[in-house]
């Protein structure tokens, strides 16, 4: 879904929908992003339901939706999204003014790939574009550990980890850390192997358990009980 952005056929672009219905938010979103010689803002929307037909539409590599639409509310937007084979490739960050949203957990539940939020630093909003479409969410992760800890907290209790059965000790020891919120390059470090060994180990989880993303997996290493909340420290 990346396109070549207009005279420059060297630069390959990032798509970006903008859904928000602040117009000064989805200015400042679209001047930052634009700015960029590989991201292109693809088109903005006010609303849910307005976002969800641009993404069918514009087939962009990222959403950037606000957590809190009107018309239809981000986690049925995202489950469309997510639910819709032709936007396999499509993938949803949450936008949110506070750390502790009550509807960041089922976002990410619901298909999204992270969240921001929205006074993240400029840079950091650009390398979680780009971040995202590698596969690397979640995205903010100081903030997402405390984010999925709390609301796996107050989630049912785990299933028993059967559906983990598939997965080698290594891989479900590396889902553990993935859980926990560490980076490839911190796997690699406390697991003692190269980072693309540790990259390795966790695609071949995701797709033994059918996870879309890196987020996803996150969610099932906490439905499965294979990681609780206090393990975060």
């Amino acid at each position: 879904m990346t396109a070549t952005r207009p005279g420059d056929p060297n630069v390959r672009c990032v798509r970006v929908l903008l859904a928000d219905d602040q117009v000064l938010v989805r200015a400042g979103f679209r001047a930052l992003l634009d700015a960029q010689p590989d991201i292109e803002v693809t088109g903005e929307a006010a609303d849910g339901e307005r976002a969800l037909a641009l993404a069918r539409e514009r087939r962009p590599d990222v959403v950037l939706m606000d957590i809190r639409m009107p018309v239809l509310d981000c986690l049925a937007a995202t489950r469309r999204i997510t639910e819709d084979p032709d936007l396999t490739g499509v993938r949803g960050v949450m936008l949110t003014t506070f750390e502790l949203d009550e509807y960041v957990f089922e976002a990410i539940r619901s298909g999204a790939s992270g969240f921001l939020v929205k006074d993240t630093e400029p840079d950091e909003l650009v390398r979680a574009v780009r971040a995202v479409v590698a596969g690397d969410a979640l995205l903010s992760p100081g903030v997402t550990r405390r984010l999925i800890a709390e609301f796996a907290a107050r989630s049912k209790e785990p299933a028993a980890a059967a559906g983990l059965a598939g997965l080698t000790e290594r891989e479900r020891e590396v889902m553990a850390l993935v859980g926990i919120g560490l980076s490839n390059e911190e796997i690699a470090r406390r697991l003692v192997v190269s980072p693309l060994t540790a990259k390795t180990h966790v695609s071949r989880a995701m797709v033994k358990l059918g996870a879309r993303d890196r987020a996803q997996l996150v969610v099932l290493a906490y439905e499965s009980g294979l990681v609780r909340p206090g393990w975060l420290g």
